[in-house]
């Protein structure tokens, strides 16, 4: 229920400031890199990044993730757990834990 009250959020701030119109596939995704980006920056020069940076730059990122999901009638939630499902079996506990290694070189 979370991630429907969440989106349902999201979309009233979205129509509440006539954003909808830039919201197109192409400009959420981009949108998501850029974010990406400047989360990125925070560990730039040191693995010690400032936490409150971090989370403003966190948010970010998963806003402009929840609105791709979202404009592509996907829910976060459930293809977060697809794609979780699928994860497990290509690193299955006994010779995935503790290694980071690709799968396909296990």
């Amino acid at each position: 229920m979370a991630g429907e009250e969440l989106r349902d959020e999201l979309r009233e701030f979205v129509a509440e400031r006539d954003w909808m119109k830039f919201h197109s596939s192409e400009n959420l995704a981009k949108s998501i890199a850029i974010e990406a980006a400047e989360l990125l920056e925070c560990f730039q020069w040191s693995p010690d990044a400032d936490v409150d940076r971090v989370r403003l730059e966190l948010a970010d990122v998963l806003t402009y993730c929840y609105l791709l999901a979202d404009r592509l009638d996907l829910d976060a939630v459930e293809i977060i757990r697809e794609k979780l499902a699928l994860t497990r079996e290509k690193y299955p506990i006994e010779r995935a834990r503790g290694r980071s290694t690709k799968y396909d070189q296990l």
